[in-house]
């Protein structure tokens, strides 16, 4: 049984839920419940249904519960995958399925927004240039392909909000998770209203944004309360996106680490770090952290899932890989974001005679992790020798780990917690039952602390060819499919 103080945090991300019981003070992960999500789609399209992700948090809630007072329960916060669009009613039943981040199908609508204000107009005002999968190019897509929906959505949520909607009866986003849509300005730290009438999007359709993804909203409503088996009163989060929250989990922020470096490695591969400094560079989403700082983020659509993917063509176990040698592969069979090439596909070149399967699922994991590194030169503030923090599912395969620290070249932090996300949600959760600041309390639970790997010799021949044929495909991947248009 748990007498003391403890927290919920969820990690709503593409595939899955995740709760975690925390133990409020040292940050121990008492227990763990989770729930799949299904996706669906063909030909760019990623969708799921909202009300499964909530019925997932449920019942993730419901196991990591199971043998524990919920009455120590003290508060509550979903972390979720960004940029989704949930669009509802006036009940807030969802219209049609989420669309997702790697649904790729507004990539017309973002190449038709660019060019409406600039790549410097998007920036200035949102720290980003819009490209496929941010909210504000789906939603544009919406408005064309479906406008019935569009007009008839009464709410406008990213999948964060809406569970957090659902948990606490209050519609609130925090600056992590909005910075995503493209239509918040992280100058201003509130929705750009010139962005919205560009987009056609009546701000009473969107959440407030609250102060910081630790700030409470509201508490536990009675029908939550009974769905996850938990007391009335509990409080709730504003909660962010997921990688804020991981952010949160590993202790950066202005009461933590600023200017650290982090690769995830996950469905995507993201490259982030928590910087004072307002980002607005084209090769990166000048994202806000959740804290009041700031997280400039790389982000690659195709990661540990199409490496899987080579491996399962190849009838390969994901760790049965050797350097690629002479063999190129770039996995992009998601089209890509970073690069901005939706419609992409997979490339292989270099094959010899003596190229074996293991050298070409080598090589796809040297042209995923390639991809994700490359943006680390565009991080401000970031020292070319500071160690990584590695983390994502593919943190803990031997390749990611060694193809990553042979291509940068950097020593490696691999920390011990492997819930980074779900943790980065529980510490805003104590901040919302007692105020503390989430990022000290993460720093105090030292869950970004674990193994330290010494540099090795940057591969400079294995990157210089891959950098060498990644023209190519920005060449066969040609414009954005289809046409669109931007306005009222």
């Amino acid at each position: 049984m748990q007498s003391s103080p403890a927290v919920i945090g969820v990690d709503s991300s593409t595939q899955s839920t995740k709760a975690v019981l925390v133990d409020a003070a040292t940050g121990q992960v008492l227990a763990t419940g989770r729930a799949a999500h299904t996706v669906s789609g063909e030909g760019g399209a990623r969708e799921s249904d909202p009300e499964q992700w909530w019925r997932a948090l449920a019942g993730a809630v419901a196991r990591a519960l199971e043998g524990f007072d919920a009455r120590a329960v003290t508060g509550i916060a979903v972390a979720g995958q960004q940029h989704g669009l949930v669009v509802l009613d006036a009940a807030g039943r969802p219209l049609r399925p989420a669309l997702l981040w790697n649904d790729t199908r507004s990539a017309p609508q973002a190449a038709a927004l660019t060019g409406r204000l600039g790549a410097e107009g998007w920036l200035v005002r949102t720290g980003s240039v819009p490209v496929a999968s941010m909210t504000a190019t789906t939603w544009q897509w919406l408005r064309e392909h479906e406008p019935r929906t569009a007009e008839a959505a009464a709410a406008v949520r990213l999948p964060h909000d809406f569970l957090t909607e659902r948990l606490g009866g209050t519609a609130a986003t925090d600056p992590g998770d909005a910075s995503g849509t493209c239509w918040y300005n992280t100058a201003t730290g509130a929705y750009d209203p010139e962005l919205l009438d560009l987009l056609g999007l009546d701000a009473a359709r969107l959440p407030a944004v609250a102060p910081t993804g630790a700030t409470r909203v509201g508490t536990l409503t009675t029908a939550a309360a009974r769905e996850l088996g938990l007391p009335e009163g509990v409080a709730v989060a504003a909660g962010t996106g997921d990688n804020m929250a991981a952010a949160v989990g590993l202790g950066l922020g202005a009461a933590g680490l600023l200017d650290h470096p982090v690769v995830s490695l996950g469905t995507s591969g993201t490259v982030f770090t928590a910087t004072a400094t307002r980002p607005a560079t084209a090769a990166l989403a000048g994202f806000a952290a959740t804290d009041g700082t700031y997280l400039p983020l790389g982000c690659t659509l195709n990661c540990t899932l199409a490496v899987d993917r080579v491996a399962a063509l190849l009838g390969l176990d994901r760790e049965d890989a050797v350097p690629g040698g002479d063999t190129v592969l770039l996995p992009y069979l998601d089209g890509e974001r970073t690069p901005d090439l939706p419609g992409a596909t997979g490339l292989l070149t270099g094959l010899r005679h003596t190229t074996t399967p293991r050298q070409l699922l080598g090589a796809a994991y040297e042209g995923a992790a390639f991809t994700v590194l490359r943006a680390l030169d565009a991080l401000p503030s970031v020292a070319p020798s500071a160690p990584l923090r590695l983390i994502g599912g593919g943190a803990r395969g031997r390749t990611w780990v060694e193809t990553v620290r042979r291509l940068s070249g950097r020593p490696l932090v691999l920390p011990r917690a492997t819930e980074l996300v779900a943790l980065g949600a529980a510490a805003l959760a104590v901040g919302a039952a007692t105020g503390d600041d989430p990022v000290a309390v993460a720093t105090a639970w030292r869950a970004g602390e674990g193994e330290t790997l010494a540099p090795v010799e940057r591969d400079r021949a294995a990157w210089d060819r891959i950098a060498a044929v990644l023209p190519s495909v920005a060449s066969l991947a040609g414009p954005p499919r289809g046409g669109a248009t931007v306005g009222r």
